[in-house]
């Protein structure tokens, strides 16, 4: 009761991140559902339907990351002086806040819920003339327990999720004067990128194998081609926070001023805060240009089927908004030092300078790195 309080007073923009994790959760949810009517409908392909539940796991982790993303920067759940005399320490805090989002994931799944059996006909009758009776197996019944166990894997998880990263730490002992541990993610992403690109490589060209069974017809390609497109995008996602350290240093080589040292500083401080969710944007765009590009070569017009595309929506649509969630929490976190420099006379187009130089930095680096990796990933299958 207490969490739902909180909702109904909460900002009108904090409010807007809840409904937009509601809204996730029922796209994820209702990915689920359709995988449990194909399994239904096709029962003697047990295989394909454990394959199309396991691909729903990157959409799944897309909104979980969101949900994670949008309770650390959810003001009332943030420790404030006097909360711990009425009893909300931050152990309570943090209860609060894996509560929201469990309930903001929970609602998006009962829409999700209601919107599947509504297309099915099961409440008004088949709606656009039953055009998705075959996609939502309609002339079979839906089992509820399995339906209502897949809807709460998402909100499970979620606030599970948020608690563990919301959950109170100690402060770690650092000895006076030394600088704050560089990522140490971008050897073994930069490792990751290329056992990736080497596993993809030699399974594209060698062809042996039958080809999976994904969802949306776009099938055909080897087991080893997707395993090295995941450890593609795990070796990004993990070296972003490392890229971005660089980038961080890079502002600050040859005599540099104060609006770039300002610059710098401030993208080496929250390196882990915005390199991680950079890197996930980085990995999802790279996928997507390359399974673009293989569309375009050889596909064919009806490869991606609507559940397909609702999938890479969601997890395009979800890692940006993390990225811009997380960037920010970064500038309520800085929050005190940009008035601190406002206070002692510095212009306020320095500090718009040096935001202007971290986005311009991480672009001229992201942009091409996304570019090369799309390119070789796609380059065994198209060329």
């Amino acid at each position: 009761m207490l969490a739902l309080r909180l909702a109904r007073g909460a900002h009108p923009l904090v409010l807007t991140r809840r409904l937009a994790v509601a809204a996730a959760a029922a796209g994820v949810g209702f990915l689920l559902l359709c995988t449990l009517g194909y399994a239904v409908g096709h029962p003697e392909r047990s295989s394909a339907s454990v394959l199309r539940l396991l691909w729903c796991a990157l959409p799944l982790a897309a909104t979980v990351q969101f949900a994670v993303a949008v309770a650390r920067t959810d003001p009332s759940t943030r420790p404030r002086p006097g909360l711990s005399a009425v009893g909300l320490g931050p152990a309570r805090l943090t209860a609060i806040a894996a509560a929201s989002t469990a309930v903001a994931c929970t609602l998006g799944s009962m829409v999700a819920l209601l919107f599947y059996l509504h297309l099915r006909g099961d409440i008004t009758g088949l709606p656009f003339d039953g055009a998705a009776a075959e996609l939502l197996a309609a002339d079979q019944p839906i089992p509820l327990a399995a339906a209502l166990t897949l809807l709460a894997v998402l909100p499970v998880v979620a606030a599970t999720a948020a608690g563990v990263a919301l959950r109170p730490r100690p402060a770690p002992a650092e000895p006076e004067g030394a600088e704050k541990p560089v990522p140490s993610g971008l050897p073994w992403g930069v490792a990751l990128i290329a056992v990736g690109l080497a596993i993809e490589t030699y399974a594209g060209r060698g062809g042996s194998g039958g080809g999976l069974p994904l969802p949306g017809r776009f099938d055909g390609n080897p087991a080893g081609v997707l395993a090295g497109w995941v450890l593609t995008a795990c070796g990004l996602a993990m070296a972003g926070p490392g890229i971005t350290h660089g980038c961080g240093r890079l502002l600050q080589a040859v005599r540099p001023g104060a609006t770039r040292l300002l610059a710098g500083r401030v993208l080496m401080d929250e390196s882990r805060r915005i390199g991680r969710p950079l890197g996930v944007v980085s990995a999802v765009i790279s996928g997507t240009l390359a399974a673009a590009e293989l569309y375009d070569s050889k596909a064919g017009s009806d490869a991606f089927g609507p559940l397909t595309s609702l999938g890479a929506t969601l997890i395009l649509a979800c890692t940006t908004a993390t990225l811009l969630t997380a960037a920010l929490e970064s500038k309520q976190g800085r929050a005190h030092t940009t008035e601190a420099l406002l206070r002692i006379g510095a212009p306020p187009t320095v500090l718009r300078t040096a935001a202007l130089m971290r986005a311009g930095v991480l672009l001229a680096v992201f942009l091409p790195l996304t570019w090369i990796v799309a390119e070789l990933a796609a380059l065994p299958l198209t060329g």
